[in-house]
């Protein structure tokens, strides 16, 4: 299934999430004051119950969101999300969202039991936040409703060693390029998914090219693009490692000898 925009696993979405889905949710219960709902909340009629109960859910809304879209958010690169991942966590809030809530009130209740009251919760939950669930993504559709296309100068042509045309990529989904004997392998990304072109070529041979694309040396046989790596690490016998931001690809090494340069440009 296609992965999500990067868009929404932004920073900027993140915010939009922690403040916009409570400010709605405060206010859909506000103003809309359905009877079941208003009933329940203020706890059979007591208007001061209701104001202060539907405050401490939307404080405890915040904090869900928080909890759940902060650390999603700062694994965006290592993480593959795509739509039905996204779904099954966004679905995942709601239903946490609504167990807690659901504990709450039968607290103060106290006479109420809790699953009484998740069941309410449940169906407070379902009737108002869905709602913005569904037009913060549609929002970014509309605000960025297609890749744009790669620009001639970003695309990367590769060509054998006799100088035929063999390979052309943007250069955003190159993800590295190793040497194998007299051959090299590229490593790229196609609807989502690693994969590798084996080419009869030099890593000399393609060093300009990858030198005018930004992509660099990390070691010997390997050039990286540095726009997938999310971190430079040792490994256990000592050895350096760049980690991609591709599940399922495995790292590149770095040699001594280019890591500051790398490191740098992260």
């Amino acid at each position: 299934m296609k992965k999500i925009p990067a868009s929404l696993l932004s920073v900027a979405t993140l915010l939009l999430h922690v403040l916009a889905i409570p400010v709605f949710f405060l206010s859909f219960i506000l103003v809309y004051q359905s009877r079941w709902m208003t009933q329940f909340l203020s706890m059979n009629g007591n208007e001061d119950m209701f104001i202060l109960n539907t405050l401490i859910l939307t404080v405890i809304l915040i904090a869900i969101l928080c909890g759940s879209r902060i650390p999603i958010t700062a694994l965006r690169k290592r993480i593959h999300m795509t739509w039905w991942k996204y779904t099954l966590w966004s679905l995942a809030e709601l239903v946490v969202f609504a167990c807690f809530a659901a504990l709450y009130m039968a607290l103060m209740y106290g006479t109420y039991g809790y699953f009484p009251a998740l069941g309410q919760c449940l169906r407070i939950t379902f009737c108002i936040l869905p709602y913005g669930y569904v037009i913060i993504p549609l929002l970014f559709a509309l605000i960025r409703p297609d890749e744009p296309e790669a620009k001639e100068e970003d695309l990367i042509r590769f060509m054998d060693s006799t100088g035929r045309l063999k390979l052309v990529i943007a250069h955003e989904v190159l993800l590295y390029v190793e040497a194998k004997e007299n051959y090299i392998k590229i490593h790229y990304l196609e609807n989502e998914q690693a994969k590798e072109y084996t080419l009869r070529q030099s890593m000399r041979g393609i060093e300009p090219l990858m030198e005018k694309h930004g992509i660099i040396r990390c070691q010997r046989s390997y050039f990286v693009n540095p726009r997938h790596v999310t971190i430079l690490r040792r490994d256990k016998e000592g050895f350096i490692q760049a980690e991609l931001d591709v599940p399922n690809v495995k790292s590149v090494p770095v040699s001594p000898k280019y890591y500051e340069s790398l490191s740098k440009i992260l």
